[in-house]
């Protein structure tokens, strides 16, 4: 049983790592969010700006006065959640916590999604190798985030019942990585 799991975080990491970026041999290393350039020497939010996927997350970013934080020297780790990923939270709740009087849960969320330093998906594979198969990463809000593998997958599982696919994988910034995901993940309320 262990062995298939390594076999299979293993194969992963590789299916993983080719996926995220392209290198263009005649400018800094560029990765591609659904068409968009991400440079490499930009930072988080300079990049997510341009991405057409992620307009709710900077919007939310925005409301929750995290900008300057994802701007500054970091390093961070960023599990981006993707429009469609926001589309399927209920429309009251981000209504709700879009609202100035609860930018406290906002943050709260947001920060869940962000692990400190720069853990690329080669990290991740390791950190779960080492684990049997899980690993447990402890985000800038506090609370951990479970990582596991699923169907030559990484699956990342939060609080609530939350949990998400990583999508792309290593898209580089100046100040750390994102990884794009498939869900929104919520810490304890």
């Amino acid at each position: 049983m262990t062995k298939s799991i390594l076999a299979g975080v293993g194969a992963a990491a590789l299916a993983l790592s080719g996926c995220a970026t392209t290198m263009n041999d005649d400018m800094d290393d560029v990765a591609y969010i659904d068409g968009a350039a991400m440079y490499a020497n930009q930072n988080i939010v300079q990049n997510a700006m341009n991405s057409p996927i992620h307009t709710t997350l900077v919007a939310a970013v925005q409301q929750a006065q995290l900008a300057d934080t994802l701007m500054g020297a970091g390093p961070f780790t960023v599990f981006a959640p993707t429009d469609e990923a926001f589309s399927r939270v209920p429309a009251s709740m981000r209504s709700s916590l879009m609202m100035d009087e609860n930018r406290a849960a906002l943050q709260k969320v947001l920060t869940y999604h962000v692990v400190p330093g720069r853990v690329t998906a080669s990290d991740l594979a390791q950190r779960i190798r080492a684990g049997g198969g899980t690993a447990m990463v402890k985000t800038v809000q506090g609370e951990e985030l479970t990582f596991h593998m699923r169907d030559g997958n990484v699956m990342v599982m939060g609080k609530n019942g939350s949990s998400a696919y990583v999508t792309q994988t290593d898209v580089m910034q100046s100040n750390g990585v994102i990884h794009v995901v498939n869900g929104v993940l919520t810490p304890s309320m």
